[in-house]
């Protein structure tokens, strides 16, 4: 009784479904200035004093969605205290990822309390990917920006959103199966994907998306004040701020919480409206992939001389010009900024949040707050800003970069690229990928990738034979055996390049794709 009572008084009015009553007074110091002698408003009932207590009220079926970007900003001290009620089961958890290790959803995903996860990435995941793939568990693999946006909708009172992202893709058809049946694939599928209705615009095609609306939000911020006022620290805001606008529970983990008026009001990312409970974040942060600035001719990709990978991203690098707005997808396209000459200076966007990145830190600048989208510790520049995952994916989304460059495990003469699964083998999810490339009429699309597979099999075909990530969205292919210009229209290849050493007969054995042949056909530039 004495519990209940206490819990109650700590629940506010909006959680209760009432609002306080506004006064023709409350409403008139709004606008006009407040006496110095003023009482300051405080809201001490929405600080409690651990975590244990504010996730009292998450219950089984809820759909908990849980911030952070691979271990950046998660919401681990929450995510602690779930753990110890093994009595809450059959959770859907929204966020971007499914944690690593023993950190994040995965903590939750081994503790059985997680029947659905809807994300947008697996990564290297390979507990999670097996449940999955066993059945144990199910999948909604959402693209991070459509993730965010949905997201976002519910919280702005919309019902869904209209997005050319995953458009003529598995996305579209609902070809990813939510949930095999137990004892895996070979069993068939529980539950197969949603189809999604579409519609053109201009000519274009677009999916209707419906808005995600959560249970409870379980957030990580680095500052909130006693009336719930959050700042979030460079990119640990990822998707955070939007996820704290969204549930009818949102209960914040603040590094530091302050005194009401310690924080400016230009510098607050997150009002209070949105917030009910905040508790001490008491978890350590911890960094999923330390990477730190090589040294001498030491080189993440190996060396630069000899290595195959940096022959096609110096090549890759010659693309690129000064003061373009860029983004790299992850693996061999990391490698290009080590080519650009010391003339060429640009803007490097990362899909969590971030335009301006720099290289990697030294041992002493290294912060867990600071990482780029392969989750690797990261610097900014002088110039640098940070935002939120909605901003991100709106700045990639509307074709405001140059350019976007990313790997892919096939590309077809027509420029579809498939880049994100292997069905029913390799399950990496589709992350920022379906986004970057949706709008190549306005933002250019280059693949870097080795010209044949580990096996062998060629990589550019006539038509792509894993699930596409996108639908004639690639302008320029460059292996480390030729460079093709795509004319998206024609759905046809023109070779403009070839490798120093290398025959037309050589590359058409390892190309499924048929292409043209220039008169002045060019060496590949290095």
């Amino acid at each position: 009784m004495l519990a209940a009572k206490a819990a109650a008084a700590h629940t506010p009015l909006r959680t209760l479904g009432r609002r306080p009553p506004f006064t023709a007074l409350s409403i008139t110091l709004r606008y006009y200035s407040i006496p110095a002698s003023a009482p300051i408003p405080k809201s001490s009932k929405k600080v409690w004093s651990s975590a244990d207590e504010a996730i009292h009220d998450v219950k089984s079926g809820d759909t908990i969605l849980s911030g952070g970007f691979g271990l950046c900003g998660i919401p681990e001290t929450l995510i602690k205290a779930l753990i110890k009620r093994p009595d809450v089961k059959n959770l859907t958890a929204v966020s971007n990822n499914a944690g690593a290790g023993e950190h994040g959803l995965a903590s939750l995903l081994k503790t059985k309390q997680l029947d659905k996860l809807m994300i947008s990435y697996l990564g290297g995941n390979k507990y999670f990917e097996s449940m999955y793939l066993k059945g144990e568990v199910g999948l909604e693999l959402v693209p991070q920006g459509t993730l965010v946006e949905r997201m976002r909708a519910h919280a702005a009172g919309m019902p869904a959103i209209w997005t050319p992202t995953g458009a003529h893709t598995a996305v579209e058809t609902g070809d990813i199966p939510i949930r095999y049946n137990e004892g895996g694939m070979s069993k068939g599928i529980a539950l197969q994907g949603n189809k999604k209705e579409t519609r053109e615009f201009d000519g274009k095609r677009y999916l209707l998306e419906p808005a995600i609306a959560g249970d409870v939000a379980f957030v990580h911020a680095w500052k909130a004040d006693e009336v719930g006022n959050c700042i979030f620290k460079d990119t640990a805001n990822n998707f955070n701020a939007v996820m704290a606008r969204n549930a009818k529970l949102t209960i914040v983990e603040a590094e530091h919480i302050v005194p009401v008026g310690e924080l400016t009001p230009n510098a607050i990312h997150l009002p209070g409206v949105y917030v009910d409970r905040i508790v001490p974040a008491t978890e350590p942060k911890e960094i999923e992939t330390l990477m730190l600035a090589p040294s001498g001719e030491t080189s993440k990709g190996g060396d630069p001389k000899t290595d195959i990978r940096h022959r096609i991203a110096r090549r890759a690098a010659k693309e690129i010009k000064d003061g373009f707005y860029l983004n790299l997808g992850v693996g061999l396209p990391t490698l290009v900024p080590e080519h650009l000459p010391a003339n060429v200076k640009v803007w490097m966007e990362s899909e969590n949040g971030i335009l301006g990145m720099g290289p990697y830190p030294t041992k002493e600048q290294v912060d867990p707050d600071i990482i780029n989208a392969g989750k690797e510790t990261t610097t900014l520049l002088p110039g640098a800003s940070t935002f939120d995952s909605s901003e991100s994916f709106a700045m990639i989304r509307g074709g405001h970069l140059d350019l976007a460059i990313l790997g892919a495990m096939q590309v077809s003469q027509a420029g579809d690229i498939a880049n994100y699964m292997v069905p029913g083998k390799l399950v990496k999810g589709i992350g920022g990928a379906m986004d970057l490339v949706s709008n190549p009429e306005k933002t250019k699309i280059i693949v870097v990738m080795q010209h044949c597979a580990k096996d062998g099999s060629p990589k550019i075909m006539k038509q792509c034979a894993l699930p596409l990530t996108g639908a004639r969205a690639v302008s320029t292919i460059i292996t480390e055996l030729a460079v093709f210009n795509v004319d998206r229209v024609a759905g046809e290849l023109e070779l403009v390049e070839l490798a120093e050493g290398v025959t037309l007969e050589h590359l058409r054995a390892r190309t499924d794709a048929d292409f043209r042949v220039p008169d002045s056909l060019k060496q590949m530039q290095l």
